[in-house]
């Protein structure tokens, strides 16, 4: 057993050097010290400089109106009105088709770059934490007890890194709030730990307990933008779903061999969710929630059949049981895949949830595909069809649409379920329009002075019609990075999130960063090597329709610092923009302004949330609204529909090298004495007026 009084020790690898601004406990516990290993995609694809060239429908009274008194984002981005065409390459440019959205009226005086532990907001501007870990989600939660915490206690009480937030209205002033759980970062969790070789079994039930998500009930406070958790009464919808929930998988893929395991053996019931990052919701009322860097988890990948090997190497799975692994399969056998060879194969989904009915099983949807998934935006086609927007979080991944076989029906739940189980699913290809010879990883435009070109959705699979040479339906839903690579899908970095603007249509992408690219891969849409800041990538689809299979791309946004020449921001004037780096979530407030939350700031402030006109004389004038406390990553984020409120979950709050329970480096949310806790927090203008306003 590890000794509580011990200090922090430093486990394997946590002392290199790391790229970027993370530090190298973020690396381990997030993504598995992904940078320290060989890209995955080996792949010989072109870079994009080789080819040169509504209303939301509820179940019930609870379903129903007052979705304007909450939050945009809580449903579909949006069936965006049908305006005049234009064509593609001038519809790029301005970040959809024609009208005066994305333009707002934003007049607040920006944050400074701060290394400040605290959540700093604009004057005039208050803000309050709405739920922290640890706060009791289920009625019979205990409190809180940093230094008593248990497996039972944790299962009732909200996960560790809160990362995605969505808000379901009840009225006007009541809601229910999904966050996701990211991952845990047990050297903060509990003090002395020891690495999981040595780990109690208590602490890594809590850890598995501590993953997942939370719904939770909110209440508004007075006639304010602030809001507040219900912390009396029955809270029936109060819910926490974690790594050990059973589930059921749907879709195509549900049942095929890759998804059985001795435990399973029909492949129809995975057993939790990890890794949970970004998401989406549904016209209908549920969350999509995006199980990510779900390789870190599993031990002796290396020893699973030949045969499987290539797509272990794929995905990068954990080979061994190295010293720094939360060792997961000590508590729970699955977790090793020299026994258990397919149950790393049950991770990487979209996971449907319903906030509405606390005793509804959690759904694994097989048609969306497997991958680091980032994000899981909804919106409809002109059709009517469903179409969801994914990213793939690694270097070098691929930007991914799905796009169902039948149409929305309003009220028509038990159809429109359906909708995620049949459809389409693409990835996406990019050619610029702008010779390589302009391109010289300095930063300056092309000649036609603008970074953009067009694209085109390929099809990789419809129900259970493959469209890749050499595999199955089954083969490329289980196994989507392979099929993507055989088709010739377009290397980003780092697909995150992906958001389309309510307003103008135009489908915004978060690349957060990539410094593995080279100088000879340096192109149009990638215009710099040993990219560390990160880009945006506005994407607008034919006849600005999301059903369509072609579309225009452009760079409205490269990060960085505005006095570096590589940095572009839409041909606004930079003297007058905050410096911005590592973009991560994205969101839109009822203007159409893009407001984006940063991961891992390389300019060596803590990281923030800014916003962007994409329209106007304003297009590119990015200003930074927030700054997050030290070591936090800011995630989230949301803005409520009559923009009185910005919600934003702060993530691993002191996560710095070297930092633990003993000598925390934040202690951010509950000050002198407190120990750090991820929180989701709320922002909101103290005379009552719209956000930015």
């Amino acid at each position: 057993m590890a000794n509580p009084n011990a200090g922090p020790r430093l486990l394997p690898l946590l002392s290199t050097p790391h790229k970027g601004g993370r530090s190298a406990l973020t690396c381990q516990f997030r993504c598995g010290n992904a940078c320290a290993h060989d890209v995955a995609n080996t792949t010989g694809n072109a870079y994009f400089g080789d080819v040169v060239k509504e209303a939301l429908s509820r179940r019930g009274v609870l379903r129903a109106g007052a979705l304007g008194a909450v939050v945009v984002g809580a449903g579909v981005a949006g069936a965006v009105p049908a305006m005049a065409d234009e064509p593609e390459a001038s519809a790029a440019r301005h970040g959809g088709n024609s009208g005066n959205g994305g333009g707002g009226d934003l007049r607040f005086t920006p944050v400074s770059p701060n290394k400040d532990d605290a959540l700093t907001i604009p004057d005039g501007y208050q803000s309050s934490v709405v739920v922290r870990w640890g706060d009791p989600v289920l009625p019979d939660a205990p409190e809180f007890d940093f230094d008593n915490q248990s497996a039972d206690a944790q299962n009732k009480q909200f996960g560790y890194n809160c990362d995605y937030v969505t808000v379901f209205p009840m009225g006007r002033d009541r809601a229910l709030m999904w966050v996701n759980h990211e991952y845990t970062d047990e050297t903060l969790m509990f003090r002395g730990y020891p690495g999981g070789a040595e780990a109690t079994e208590e602490q890594i039930k809590i850890a598995l307990a501590a993953h997942g998500g939370s719904v939770v009930e909110l209440e508004r406070a007075g006639n304010t933008g602030e809001w507040k958790l219900v912390t009396s009464g029955r809270r029936r919808y109060n819910r926490r779903v974690t790594a050990q929930t059973r589930m059921r998988f749907s879709g195509p893929a549900a049942g095929s061999a890759p998804l059985r395991t001795a435990a399973d053996p029909k492949g129809g019931t995975p057993v939790g969710m990890l890794n949970n990052c970004s998401g989406g919701t549904t016209p209908w009322g549920t969350v999509l929630t995006a199980e990510e860097n779900f390789n870190q988890y599993f031990v002796n990948a290396d020893k699973v059949p030949a045969e499987q090997q290539p797509y272990i190497k794929r995905y990068s799975i954990t080979t061994g049981t190295p010293a720094e692994s939360r060792r997961f399969d000590r508590v729970e056998e699955r977790f090793d895949l020299a026994k258990h060879p397919n149950e790393a194969n049950r991770f990487g989904w979209i996971v449907e949830i319903d906030p509405f009915d606390p005793d509804s099983t959690p759904v694994k949807r097989t048609a969306l595909g497997r991958f680091a998934h980032e994000a899981a935006t909804t919106t409809l086609a002109r059709d009517g069809r469903l179409a969801v927007y994914m990213g793939d979080d690694g270097r070098f991944e691929y930007i991914y649409k799905f796009v169902s076989k039948d149409r929305y029906i309003p009220g028509f739940d038990r159809h429109n379920r359906a909708l995620l189980d049949e459809g389409t699913l693409y990835v996406a290809k990019f050619t610029g329009d702008s010779p390589a010879s302009e391109i010289d990883g300095s930063g300056k435009l092309p000649e036609d002075g603008l970074f953009d070109g067009s694209g085109e959705w390929i099809p990789l699979v419809s129900g259970t019609k493959s469209y890749v040479e050499g595999m199955s339906a089954e083969e490329v839903l289980v196994h989507t990075r392979v099929a993507a690579d055989k088709v010739g899908a377009t290397k980003m970095d780092r697909p995150e999130d992906i958001e389309r603007n309510p307003v103008t249509g135009g489908v915004y992408v978060a690349l957060t960063n990539n410094t593995n690219r080279t100088p000879a891969q340096v192109d149009e849409a990638n215009p710099r090597p040993s990219n560390k800041h990160g880009h945006i990538v506005e994407i607008v689809e034919k006849r600005n329709d999301a059903g369509e299979k072609t579309f225009a791309w452009s760079l409205p946004l490269v990060c960085g610092d505005p006095n570096d020449a590589a940095t572009y921001f839409a041909g606004f004037d930079k003297s007058k923009v905050s410096p911005i780096s590592c973009p991560d979530n994205v969101t839109f407030d009822k203007d159409g302004n893009l407001w984006i939350s940063t991961d891992g700031n390389a300019l060596g402030t803590n990281d923030g949330l800014f916003v962007m006109p994409v329209k106007g004389k304003d297009r590119g004038h990015v200003r930074q609204f927030l700054t997050v406390p030290v070591g936090a990553e800011t995630c989230g984020p949301l803005v409520s529909t009559d923009q009185r409120s910005v919600f934003v979950a702060v993530q691993h709050p002191g996560e710095t090298d070297g930092a633990g329970p003993d000598n925390p480096s934040s202690r951010w949310p509950e000050g002198e004495g407190g120990q750090p806790r991820p929180s989701v927090a709320v922002v909101w203008h103290a005379k009552g007026k719209k956000i930015g306003a």
